[in-house]
């Protein structure tokens, strides 16, 4: 399903932003991560996962060594971050809770978190752009009284961790409820109001959004990531799987009509699909170079479905992130199956992201599905074995990955994952 175009990449980069930036200057749900959709591959059985599954029934399976640098970090998702239930909302209940949170983390083996401060279009700190978020205020907009984020990265960095800030770039609101009120300030309820800014959000049947095919909503995103770095100690940035909602052309009519018309006279435009991945493309790079305006060091990711040809229709242009340099430092693929899938096994779909993680500069990270493993998930296939999470991490060093970011923390710990959990720390121990 691969198909290495590199030069097609690169022009189709460059001539994409260049009649976009000309158009659109002139006119222009699983709450965490997603579960990846398969489409049919072609590609056969790997040869580096034979031996691995000679050995699926048993509780042993050989130790891979892994780099000295190798990536270890977990997901924290906003739920697991969540106050708005809670009685007791003061900065000591919340930093019980995360301090819960990083001695998991950390006696499972992981070396970094990559925690949720930016869900909804909003904030898990002080905020110049977004509102503060529910999930700390109890209502959008609420103030709490103290520095979530603050707390988090100096907790985590105390306990020797890499801590990531996780941001939703597009989301405002999932369905017509989470959250379920929108503060007076969020750039939803602002923008609504003023005719210039039409378009700039979208509501859709499965939420808001933010419109990525306007220049002023990209310097948003890619400002919203600066601010975090320019006050806080973060290590990296990660945008998740959430770009454009839809394929339906109504998203985003009014724009792509303005560009198409705009280029009509000089050249042939842009289909809808590249036009999308011209502007998500844009708003990746913007952010990329903030970012490494205020601090080179930050890495700066993105953890985008397995599936390529789904990533393509959503306009994540992933083939793009892996080999043309100034998008990403690192590409975490959400490889949510396992080496029973029919469409999509695990060591395909790790073979077909390492093969096209080009760009020398771009480190390779496998997303692995914690939160199915013990469970009745893809026709009961996870519960054969004790041992598929560490059948990964083993393959996935063998294939020279730099690492690995599971899914979530809340099943670090549980009952359904606890052997599997285990033989992952063995490996880790290896």
């Amino acid at each position: 399903m691969v198909i290495k175009l590199f030069h097609r990449h690169s022009l189709l980069v460059c001539i994409g932003l260049l009649a976009g930036v000309v158009a659109l200057c002139m006119a222009v749900n699983f709450f965490g991560k997603k579960e990846d959709v398969p489409a049919q591959s072609p590609m056969g059985q790997s040869s580096h996962v034979s031996d691995l599954q000679e050995t699926s029934s048993s509780s042993e399976i050989p130790v891979e060594p892994a780099s000295k640098d190798e990536m270890r970090a977990v997901w924290v998702p906003y739920m697991s971050l969540d106050m708005s239930k809670e009685v007791d909302k003061s900065a000591q209940a919340f930093q019980k809770k995360f301090d819960a949170i990083v001695e998991e983390a950390k006696q499972c083996g992981m070396n970094a978190l990559v925690v949720h401060v930016r869900p909804f279009g909003d904030a898990l700190y002080p905020s110049q752009y977004y509102p503060w978020s529910h999930i700390v205020g109890g209502t959008q907009g609420r103030d709490p009284g103290y520095d979530p984020l603050e707390y988090m990265v100096e907790a985590t960095h105390k306990a020797g961790m890499e801590f990531h800030a996780w941001l939703n770039p597009m989301r405002i609101q999932s369905g017509g409820d989470t959250p379920s009120t929108l503060a007076e300030n969020n750039n939803y309820n602002v923008w609504q109001g003023d005719s210039s800014k039409a378009g700039w959000t979208v509501q859709t049947a499965s939420g808001k959004y933010y419109n990525p095919a306007y220049p002023e909503v990209r310097k948003l995103v890619a400002d919203g990531a600066k601010e975090i770095v320019e006050h806080y100690d973060v290590d990296g940035i990660q945008f998740d799987d959430y770009f454009y909602p839809s394929e339906d052309p109504a998203f985003d009519e009014t724009a792509y009509n303005a560009y198409v018309e705009s280029v009509s006279t000089g050249g042939k435009p842009l289909s809808l699909l590249e036009w999308r991945r011209a502007n998500v493309n844009a708003m990746v790079s913007l952010t990329y170079s903030e970012i490494k305006g205020v601090n080179p060091d930050v890495q700066f990711g993105i953890s985008p479905q397995a599936n390529v040809s789904n990533d393509l229709k959503m306009g994540a242009d992933v083939e793009a992130w892996c080999s043309v340099r100034g998008y990403v430092d690192y590409i975490c693929p959400q490889l949510y199956v396992n080496f029973e899938n029919p469409v999509l096994p695990y060591d395909v779909a790790a073979e077909q992201w390492r093969e096209m993680t080009t760009a020398s500069n771009v480190k390779l990270y496998f997303g692995l599905a914690v939160y199915k493993a013990g469970s009745d998930a893809d026709e009961g296939t996870w519960k054969k074995a004790d041992n598929i999470l560490a059948q990964q991490v083993s393959l996935g060093r063998q294939v020279e990955c730099d690492g690995f970011m599971f899914y979530s923390w809340e099943y670090l710990n549980h009952d359904q994952t606890k052997e599997e959990v285990e033989n992952v720390m063995k490996q880790f121990a290896g």
